[in-house]
């Protein structure tokens, strides 16, 4: 398959790209900088130039291939609904220009908004408002669309993250020590960002039109257990934070680690006979490369 891929030089995309590559995929990779262009030439993927907001050059480049894989967006979350309609638009480009060709686009979403709190997220909940904008712009693309929602756990680790993992880090060093929020028992789900590639290969190759699908290698891992993975790289104590000074303690990321929405995928693995086979986060936070300067 000729595979057009937006995001292709992030921290996910790259892996996309390179997974889609060993496949034996063609790649269209969308660049927006020198330095991303640079990064798809040398992973072996042909170039297009341009970015979100060029919708022409989106549309030519989806109309260019067998299928789309969807993963770039815009992070301004100063103005995130300005990001999201950005994106909004950028789906609804790509699927006219598919439109009754039943070739597929694969587009980015989150298993945050799978399910209610304190309840395990599955491929049947259809998402709430905290959703990524992508979801309901898929559903509303034109018939004759082999359209896939790719939910991506909240952490997504493994070398190259300068996410969610390493601002936990970060904090834990200014701090002097690694906290998590109350009691620590509030569940995320993780896939390393290998798994995750495979998993959109799959997707592009072989999920059906509508399908959902959950990368989230790991359905369960309590906050306490992450913060005691950093105390013990780190040195330093590992110390509950009561809940209303998480803000205080933690920022503006209190609020998004304090969340108990673990994901289950088994429906994935079912559909598309997923298998991850990378490492998991805790081993990742005490093998990996996080923890060098």
């Amino acid at each position: 398959m000729r595979i057009f891929v937006t995001g292709a030089s992030g921290f996910v995309g790259s892996a996309v790209v390179a997974e889609l590559l060993r496949a034996g995929h063609q790649v269209i990779g969308l660049a927006r900088s020198d330095a991303s262009a640079s990064a798809v030439k040398a992973a072996g993927a042909e170039v297009q130039r341009g970015d979100l907001t060029d919708l022409d050059g989106l549309g030519r480049g989806a109309s260019s291939a067998d299928g789309v894989i969807h993963l770039g967006f815009i992070h301004d979350f100063a103005n995130y609904a300005k990001s999201a309609e950005t994106d909004r638009a950028a789906i609804q480009t790509m699927a006219a220009a598919l439109a009754g060709s039943n070739r597929p686009l694969v587009v980015t979403s989150g298993t945050l908004g799978a399910g209610a709190p304190g309840a395990i997220g599955t491929e049947e909940d259809p998402g709430d408002a905290t959703r990524r904008f992508s979801e309901s712009a898929l559903e509303a693309a034109p018939r004759g669309v082999r359209g896939v929602i790719a939910r991506l756990s909240p952490t997504v680790h493994g070398d190259g993250d300068h996410g969610f993992v390493p601002r936990l880090i970060q904090i834990a060093r200014d701090k002097g020590l690694s906290g998590y929020p109350g009691d620590g028992t509030n569940r995320w789900s993780a896939v390393h960002r290998l798994d995750a590639a495979t998993l959109f290969r799959l997707g592009v190759e072989n999920a059906p039109a509508g399908a959902r699908l959950h990368a989230a290698a790991e359905d369960v891992i309590p906050s306490r257990q992450i913060a005691e993975a950093i105390g013990k790289k780190l040195g330093v104590p590992v110390q509950s934070i009561p809940r209303e000074r998480v803000a205080e303690h933690f920022g503006w990321l209190g609020a998004f680690f304090s969340m108990d929405k673990p994901a289950s995928s088994a429906k994935t693995r079912a559909l598309l006979g997923w298998k991850p086979t990378q490492i998991g986060l805790i081993e990742d936070l005490e093998q990996g490369t996080y923890f060098e300067r």
